[in-house]
């Protein structure tokens, strides 16, 4: 039998997961599961290059854990864990450290986004923390890693640091492919359609346990366009609000962008925003209230996040004793 290829993504619990997440990355995991050996991992230790409320973040690491398994990731089949449960990705992280030039790092655009939105707080870790990013990568000598666009940079440096020590000291790394999913959805902000979904703007961004309610309010108040057509017609360049309703609508419905123009022909937007938010709220009622479920049930979750740490320690630790040998520590 062919073994699989590896695949490994992460997302951080900086904040809450939202539709963005869902439709860009998780619904695609879970697309993957059979195909590929799948390691997922909540990314807390680069949450903290930010400033986080310690409970906050306890407590967001968890639901995203519950979120995951309620989007689809079946534990069973997927490595699902937390990175601070694994050591190795800070004990890699710093090696790499050692191998990754202050050049690349300054010319990295999250340092530079991150260190002018948070002045008081440009820290150590925010500039090195592309090095634990290939850490993260390089423990599991995957074959693929999913990105988006806004990622490619890293995988990238993650890709020279690679060549660099295996120049030095042989084939230690697998050279990792960045992964762009055929058709991922990029689910753009309800009030804000040129910016992609995120937290940082709430009320244009859809969370996957928000209450029905709130969600249908944000789709009728969604942007559209100014112009007098008032005609559901795909066009991103000069229809960003409407082409993002229809790109989500697509998403959780399958339909093509014809027919959602056939659907709504002679409707208008006031017909599409409700019934985008309808399909999407019946997309997240049985992965919020699952969700919900397995929170209660911490004993579950508990064996999940152990058994995910200790098969990816198993996999990392055995990447780790390659590199320590290489570059010269005693053995323990």
């Amino acid at each position: 039998m062919e073994e699989k290829k590896v695949m490994l993504s992460g997302i951080q619990p900086s904040g809450d997961l939202h539709l963005g997440n869902y439709l860009g990355a998780i619904k695609n995991w879970v697309e993957r599961t059979d195909e590929f050996d799948n390691f997922y991992f909540m990314a807390d230790m680069h949450t903290i290059t930010v400033r986080q409320t310690p409970a906050d973040l306890r407590r967001r690491t968890l639901e995203q854990l519950a979120l995951y398994i309620a989007s689809g990731l079946d534990p069973e089949k997927n490595t699902l864990f937390i990175q601070s449960h694994v050591h190795q990705h800070a004990e890699l992280g710093w090696v790499l450290n050692c191998y990754t030039m202050f050049g690349e790092l300054s010319r990295m655009t999250q340092f530079k986004d991150k260190s002018a939105k948070h002045k008081e707080n440009i820290n150590g870790g925010l500039f090195t923390y592309p090095a634990l990013m290939a850490a993260d990568i390089l423990l599991y000598q995957p074959d693929f890693v999913p990105v988006g666009e806004d990622q490619k940079q890293h995988v990238e440096l993650c890709r020279n640091i690679v060549q660099r020590f295996n120049g030095l000291y042989g084939d230690v790394f697998k050279v990792p492919e960045p992964y762009i999913p055929k058709a991922g959805a990029r689910v753009m902000s309800l009030t804000v359609p040129d910016s992609k979904m995120s937290k940082s703007i709430p009320e244009g961004c859809v969370f996957l346990m928000e209450k029905p309610e709130d969600i249908a309010r944000k789709f009728k108040r969604a942007i559209t366009d100014s112009d007098t057509e008032n005609c559901v017609r795909y066009d991103p360049k000069n229809k960003p609000g409407v082409a993002n309703l229809m790109s989500i609508y697509s998403a959780v419905t399958g339909k093509t962008y014809a027919e959602i123009e056939k659907e709504f022909e002679g409707q208008g937007y006031g017909a599409l925003k409700p019934a985008v938010g309808d399909a999407v709220i019946e997309t997240l009622r049985p992965i919020r209230e699952e969700a919900t479920r397995l929170l209660a049930d911490k004993a579950y979750l508990e064996s999940v996040y152990r058994a995910g740490a200790e098969r990816a320690s198993y996999v990392a630790e055995k990447t780790l004793r390659k590199v320590y040998k290489k570059v010269g520590f005693v053995a323990r």
